[in-house]
Order: structure tokens, then sequence, then C-alpha cells
């Protein structure tokens, strides 16, 4: 199976870049599933209904979330009716859940969503999570993994993958909005600290500057703001799976001023 992940889809212009990119891609690259993470989507902040149901619209076949997953309420029903995942480590009593499993390309497929803990909400241990998930659909006999791992921490984020390469198919980090170099291959699992952001890139993690400046100047904080004109990303990791195996991966930038940027993982 092909599979391509696209990381904190950022308001208005993340979500307008996959609508222009995301099913050219799909049939150029013959991509089979496509998950991205949410929980920037609606105005930097969450996800509201007609948002998801856009994203869906566009192609996407599972969405991932993070700290902002919860902050409009609206999306709580979309846990039960949408493709929609919360980070697997918040306690069982919340809604939603943070693993699925598909059926793509004759092969079993689980996504996992997992969230770090250094400057992040209070939540499970995501490591000791992540162990007993894995176990688990293991002995169910799913063997193609895929992980989104929302965290600050590029060490949170390397340590998971010390942990568990060779035992799942790719470990793909979100939550900076910062892309990294690092895209490996290591014992047939793929792994990239930070995929980056989809939507504006010439500015402070998809936001307006002005607020991120005041505060890093004075301490005051206020509201972050997508800018109303910026220069425009879309960036997506594609990987091959199969019994397991990460064989194949690579990404994608398309920058709005038709630029594209391929990357090849590192062997």
């Amino acid at each position: 199976m092909r599979i391509a992940f696209i990381g904190d889809i950022v308001g208005e212009p993340g979500r307008e870049m996959v609508k222009i990119y995301l099913s050219k891609i799909k049939k150029e690259y013959g991509i089979d599933f496509v998950i991205a993470n949410y929980e920037n989507a609606s105005h930097g902040f969450g996800l509201t209904a007609k948002n998801a149901n856009e994203l869906v619209s566009y192609g996407i076949d599972c969405m991932s979330g993070g700290n902002h997953s919860w902050d409009k309420k609206d999306v709580i029903p979309l846990f039960e009716t949408h493709e929609i995942l919360r980070p697997h480590n918040y306690p069982d009593e919340v809604s939603g859940t943070g693993c699925k499993v598909y059926d793509v390309a004759g092969e079993k497929l689980a996504v996992l969503n997992l969230m770090g803990h250094f400057s992040m909400p209070y939540a499970d241990n995501a490591f000791r999570c992540a162990q007993t998930t894995v176990e688990s659909l293991h002995s169910q006999g799913i063997k193609n993994i895929f992980i989104d791992f929302h965290a600050e921490a590029t060490s949170e984020k390397r340590a998971m993958f010390m942990m568990l390469k060779g035992k799942v198919s790719a470990i793909i980090g979100t939550h900076t909005h910062v892309s990294t170099d690092d895209f490996q291959i290591i014992e047939g699992s793929a792994y990239l600290s930070d995929i980056g952001l989809s939507g504006c890139w010439d500015n402070v993690i998809g936001m307006d500057e002005k607020v991120p400046l005041k505060q890093f100047l004075t301490g005051m904080k206020g509201h972050f703001d997508i800018p109303k004109k910026c220069k425009k990303i879309l960036q997506i990791a594609i990987m091959d799976l199969s019994e397991g195996i990460c064989s194949n991966a690579f990404k994608l930038k398309y920058f709005d001023d038709a630029r594209i940027i391929k990357t090849d993982a590192w062997r």
C-alpha cells in the first residue's frame, strides 16, 4: 500500500493548499490512503464540523489530532461520525479514540495518534500507551502501523522511534509546525521528527507575526491570527508499506508559486 501524511493543516491557507494539490498528488503518485493532522485546521485552533467535511471532500481518509483537538466543541460528535482521532494517551473517559484500523490495498493499516509530554496538556504516559497499543495490534495480526506523534520535544519523538523501530511502519512527528531534515528508514520503519505545517510559511508557525513578537518583547499574550495574505506551502510524506515494512519514503513540498521540492528518506 502507498499512504500519505499531511501534518498540521493551519487555517484556511492550509485547507486551500490541500484543496488545490491533494487530488493531483493522489493521482500522480497512486496513493491509496491519506492521513492528515487537523488540530489547527479551523483558524489555527481545533476543527469545526464544516471544516471537517471540507477536508474529507478533498480526499483525506483519516485525521489525527493533538493538544488543540478539543478547541472546537463541535468536534466531539465528529469522533463518532467521522474518521477522526484524538491522542490515544488521553484518559479513556474522554470522547473518541486514538487508534483505528483500516482495510487498504488488501492489507490492514492501523493509524495511532499519540501526544508527548513536554510543554503539553496532562495525559497518560505516551510511551507506555504506545507499547501496549502496538503489542495489542500485533496480537491481532496487524503489521502496518502508522503513528502521528504530536510532541514539542524532538528528544521524545526520537526516543519513541528508538523504542518502536522494527515494530511499526512509520512514526512522523507533528506540532512544532517547523519541518525537520531527518526523514529516514531504519529496520523497516520510517521516521521524521516533524513534517512541518501546511499553510502560511512566511511568518511565525503559520500565524501573523505581530502577536508572537509582542509576546516575546513584552511578555503580554494575545490571540494568534492567520494572515489574510501569505506565501503558502503543502508538506506531504509518502510511504510504501507492506507486511509492516516501509520499503520506500519521500517528502514533497508544494509551494503556491508552483515550486515542488522532493526529498528522499535516508537509508
